[in-house]
């Protein structure tokens, strides 16, 4: 895992960044990996290849992110990049990859009320989406807004939301 960070770090190869990525997003499964990851500054590592401009490689960063976010520590890390996560989700192609694997993100980091605040920016895209998407995305999109209508103090920024 060690090894796979610092490859991370030293290359601006794309393809080895992405191979890179699922190797980690599929370590990251198993909970033991997702502290080693963490405490080897993984998060920052993988977080930073979100301002990457390659999309696949966004798409795997997140999708990556989305498996370390299953551990309330990681959250507290992960939760510096939700709103360019947003803006990720808000700006990639309608229903891609990039989009969903940013909305799995933010699903769950929505399954608590903690980081709720950070994306109430994002409530009009997310209801674009709902409209505009293919069934999958309004899927993942639907998820996101259960879990934000679970706080009351969303109540007002959803009613009120501009569509």
């Amino acid at each position: 895992l060690q090894k796979l960070i610092h490859l991370l770090q030293a290359t601006d190869d794309p393809l080895i960044q992405e191979q890179a990525l699922i190797t980690l997003s599929n370590s990251a499964a198993f909970s033991v990996n997702q502290d080693i990851i963490r405490n080897l500054g993984g998060l920052s590592v993988i977080g930073g290849m979100l301002s990457d401009c390659v999309p696949k490689v966004k798409e795997k960063a997140l999708n990556a992110l989305n498996n370390l976010s299953m551990n309330i520590k990681n959250q507290e890390e992960i939760q510096v990049y939700i709103t360019q996560v947003c803006r990720n989700v808000e700006s990639a192609p309608l229903s891609s990859d990039l989009q969903l694997a940013g909305l799995r993100l933010l699903t769950n980091m929505s399954v608590t009320s903690d980081y709720h605040h950070k994306m109430i920016n994002s409530i009009p895209c997310f209801l674009h989406l709902l409209s505009e998407g293919t069934e999958r995305t309004q899927i993942q999109v639907l998820k996101v807004l259960v879990n934000l209508s679970a706080s009351p103090a969303m109540t007002r920024h959803l009613l009120r939301a501009q569509v």
